[in-house]
């Protein structure tokens, strides 16, 4: 098996969706000659031609709206916005049409299409390039949405996104474009919904998502040294969520964090939270279960302010500590 990056692992998957479906076409700002915001369609319009990887206007609606359209007609669009901000200009199109077409048209509709676009933090890219938005998007029924936290991950459920005939959200964190990771070179899939254990433990179990997982490998890796087995639970999917690995974790360790880089305040983690207290697990708990997750202010640039604002691996290690220390007394 290979070692290669996250962002090529994204530029295979959709060279083989290309090569494998002729219903399958990418659509974006600057995905042809330049190659994608940060990579992800290098070499595929010169390998299939305009019209199977097309360039856009500076309009986020318009490609929505070009999407939706076509995936009613029976084509598989994979759209990309540069950034997951721009999400807001196209909120009508994807929330209003595409997520609920199939069911007001009793099933006799479908718009598989996909949506990829590059989230978060790290990079300095200020308040409207930064933000973590896919709880917005988990919030809509109808929507399906993925965040793969490896290259490995990103490969296989890129493939069952576009193979699905549902609208997918696909969340690529862009501090993960250049991680590294063990990937086939055939296609595969992963299937949607499948939570994954990153990392056995028995003490504590973290919940992450998105680049949060990274983080909480590394913040494990530390407890590691001071006798602490922490597990990692990386749920890939936030809708559909595997709920029955999650509760499953808990119960084993029954100690959680929860941590997403996603602004707190009505975020997430909020959700695993009270799905893990509205279950048995909860009455098997230790301690009460501790959040990890952005601070409540636009996204700041400078790098220091911008570190500061969400969770960092010595949040996690801070929070581990804090727990067992609880626990112990």
């Amino acid at each position: 098996m290979r070692t290669i990056s996250y962002l090529q692992a994204i530029n295979e998957a959709l060279d083989e969706a290309l090569a494998e479906d002729e219903h399958v076409f990418l659509i974006g700002e600057d995905i042809g000659v330049y190659g994608g915001g940060f990579g992800a369609t290098q070499g595929l319009q010169e390998k299939y031609g305009k019209q199977r990887v097309r360039d856009t206007p500076i309009s986020e609606s318009a490609i929505a709206g070009a999407a939706v359209g076509a995936a009613m007609t029976g084509m598989r669009p994979v759209m990309e916005l540069q950034f997951s901000d721009f999400i807001t200009v196209a909120m009508d199109q994807l929330v209003n049409q595409a997520a609920k077409i199939h069911y007001m048209y009793n099933g006799k509709a479908k718009v598989p299409l996909v949506m990829r676009t590059a989230a978060g933090s790290g990079t300095g890219a200020a308040a409207q390039h930064s933000q973590s938005l896919e709880n917005w998007m988990a919030h809509i029924p109808g929507l399906k949405v993925i965040q793969p936290t490896n290259a490995y991950d990103a490969k296989g459920l890129l493939h069952a996104a576009i193979k699905d005939n549902n609208p997918v959200m696909f969340y690529e964190h862009k501090l993960l474009y250049k991680t590294s990771g063990n990937v086939p070179s055939e296609p595969y899939t992963i299937p949607i919904g499948v939570a994954d254990i990153k990392r056995t433990g028995d003490d504590i179990t973290i919940i992450a998502t998105g680049i949060m997982v990274n983080k909480a490998l590394e913040a494990a890796e530390i407890m590691k040294e001071k006798g602490v087995s922490v597990e990692v639970v990386d749920p890939r999917t936030l809708v559909p969520l595997d709920k029955e690995t999650i509760l499953r974790s808990v119960k084993k360790t029954k100690r959680v964090i929860v941590a997403t880089e996603a602004v707190k305040n009505s975020g997430f983690s909020a959700e695993i939270t009270a799905i893990i207290a509205e279950s048995d697990s909860a009455l098997d708990l230790k301690k009460p279960i501790v959040r990890l997750g952005g601070e409540f202010v636009p996204m700041p640039a400078q790098k220091v302010l911008e570190a500061r604002a969400t969770p960092q691996v010595d949040s996690l290690v801070n929070a581990v500590e804090k727990l067992m220390v609880e626990i112990e007394a």
